[in-house]
């Protein structure tokens, strides 16, 4: 019986940035144009501090309400969201002609919802409909202001319209063409209508814009892979870990595309690295067992899918992969029957379900698999 393939990276240009759509977008990623220049390689090149990813929104002018939105970047890039609200507004009552003051309290607006910024998370939610209808009215007052489009774009995608987000990005991104962040989410939403080739491009360009962001390479190395650049998608992942080694996500994903890579002893290691940090991620531990049970370590591999399954009861790859194991032995083809079973019930429609249960019966007739 054949184990299920481990999990794509769990970042996905969020549509995946496991970060924000701030396209350090974090949510999850043929060959692309090659016309993107890629970020260092070399595990020794320093790479600078990552770059903000708050739009400013001043003008350059030592205006009040220029101050205020300084001010206001500076409390949201914090996580002020109270500080920010109340210096937006200040911008706005200085300058209520102006769109920067508008956009800062729509973004305030968006983050105060708590939703997780993925595509269409935010579909029918009124706060993010009412930010969407005020980005729209700043981008009206001036057409030329990018950050207002840039972040009607992120609106857009957020509430569940990736054409309409794409073509506000375009805009954007058109006109900030030196801002990472602008890329980046024009990168997401890309993904999210499907345009692998483009989003490649696009993330690429965020992560050379601003090589020390740790996100936006975890964002390349993710649509790399969804592209099948197993080799480069494992590049991307190594610096995001050398910036972020603390991230349970990024030891996770390049354990995954190494394990694509067929390089499974040192998929083992960082899949026990992104346990070690975050413990109570499901996905986590099957990835392990897969590895596990592609270096032999039967034993270890079926303890690593029971800690999956005890997490999450619904992860139908760890109760296929635990099925293909216990398949092995005729004293346990009884359990691995009910996995898959259980798998089964979990998403009928899933093939690899069937194919497992037809080599399942054919080992328990004794005729070759």
């Amino acid at each position: 019986m054949i184990p299920t393939a481990a999990a794509t990276p769990t970042q996905s240009p969020t549509a995946t940035p496991t970060q924000s759509l701030t396209a350090t977008a974090t949510t999850t990623p043929t060959q692309s144009p090659t016309a993107v220049t890629t970020p260092p390689k070399s595990a020794a090149a320093p790479l600078p501090p990552p770059k903000s990813t708050t739009l400013a929104l001043a003008s350059g002018s030592d205006s009040a309400s220029d101050r205020a939105l300084l001010a206001g970047d500076r409390a949201f890039d914090q996580g002020d969201l109270d500080v920010a609200a109340k210096s937006y507004e200040t911008a706005r009552l200085a300058a209520s002609n102006k769109p920067g003051p508008l956009v800062g309290l729509a973004r305030v607006r968006i983050a105060r919802t708590g939703l997780p910024m993925d595509y269409a998370s935010g579909k029918g939610n009124r706060e993010i409909l009412a930010a969407v209808r005020d980005l729209r009215k700043a981008a009206q007052m001036d057409p030329g202001f990018g950050p207002a489009l840039v972040e009607l774009g992120r609106g857009l995608l957020l509430a569940g319209d990736a054409d309409g987000a794409v073509a506000t990005l375009r805009r954007g991104a058109g006109m900030m063409t030196d801002e990472a962040e602008a890329h980046s989410v024009l990168g997401v939403a890309l993904l999210a209508t499907g345009h692998r080739d483009e989003a490649l491009v696009e993330l690429g360009r965020a992560a050379s814009l601003d090589p020390g962001s740790a996100a936006r390479h975890g964002n390349l190395g993710t649509v790399l892979f969804m592209n099948g650049r197993v080799a480069d998608a494992v590049n991307e992942y190594e610096i995001q870990v050398r910036l972020a080694d603390d991230d349970s996500r990024a030891h996770s994903d390049l354990g995954t595309a190494l394990l694509a890579s067929e390089d499974a002893t040192r998929a083992v290691a960082e899949l026990r690295r992104a346990i070690a940090l975050d413990p109570s991620h499901a996905a986590y531990h099957s990835n392990l067992g897969y590895a596990m049970q592609s270096q032999g370590m039967r034993r270890e591999a079926i303890a690593e899918y029971e800690a999956a399954l005890r997490l999450d009861p619904q992860l139908s790859s760890a109760w296929i992969n635990l099925a293909t194991i216990l398949a092995r032995d005729p004293k346990t083809r009884a359990e691995a029957r009910a996995a898959l079973e259980t798998a089964k019930k979990i998403d009928p429609s899933d093939p690899r379900v069937k194919a497992n249960l037809e080599e399942l019966d054919a080992l328990e007739k004794g005729a070759p698999p």
